[in-house]
């Protein structure tokens, strides 16, 4: 059986670009079959600002956006995390949605495909990379970094990849599977 892959699109205001550049991602990476992959939404679980009473380590959610979300996370063996880059720093739906659940997370790695401005979200991508770290999650160092990325979506809302793009997928893809492979004994374990 094949790992799993979730790439999750981490903005959630209205009129983001984020679903564009992560269809894009996941239809690319489907066509490598290296994954089993998943698109996800953080939108669609309408995670309020953490209100679980218990520390998520203790897994004893009582909301039913809570259970909805680690399910979802519990499945993956690896993440692509699709983020813009807010003043500097990922968007508070990903650290929000980080800290929901924390076992989920463990043992598993974390690649990023950052966007926004002429820095293509690349000071977002360093910030959350140090953020997965503290929930047992390796991030690669490898990643993928988009410029100003609505210039690159087509009149039907498509994102149009350019060669860098996909040839630092296509990078980030492989070395993510190498990590997923390496440390699917230590979550077998748990």
């Amino acid at each position: 059986m094949s790992l799993k892959l979730q790439i999750i699109i981490c903005s959630t205001r209205p009129g983001r670009v984020g679903p564009a550049v992560a269809k894009w991602f996941y239809e690319w990476a489907e066509k490598q079959q290296l994954f089993q992959c998943e698109l996800v939404d953080l939108a669609d679980f309408k995670l309020p600002v953490y209100d679980e009473p218990n520390h998520p380590k203790m897994q004893k959610y009582e909301h039913d956006h809570t259970k909805a979300w680690s399910q979802s996370v519990a499945k993956a063996d690896a993440y692509i995390f699709v983020l813009p880059e807010y003043n500097f720093c990922p968007p508070p739906s990903f650290t929000n949605a980080l800290d929901y659940v924390y076992s989920e997370w463990n043992y598993k790695p974390a690649g990023f495909v950052s966007y926004g401005g002429v820095s293509g979200g690349l000071r977002s991508a360093q910030l959350a990379k140090q953020w997965v770290t503290a929930v047992k999650m390796m991030p690669m160092f490898e990643g993928v970094m988009v410029q100003m990325p609505w210039t690159l979506i087509d009149d039907n809302g498509r994102f149009q990849p350019e060669k860098p793009h996909e040839e630092s997928a296509e990078v980030l893809l492989k070395e993510l599977l190498k990590w997923a492979e390496a440390l699917k004994p230590m979550r077998s374990s748990e």
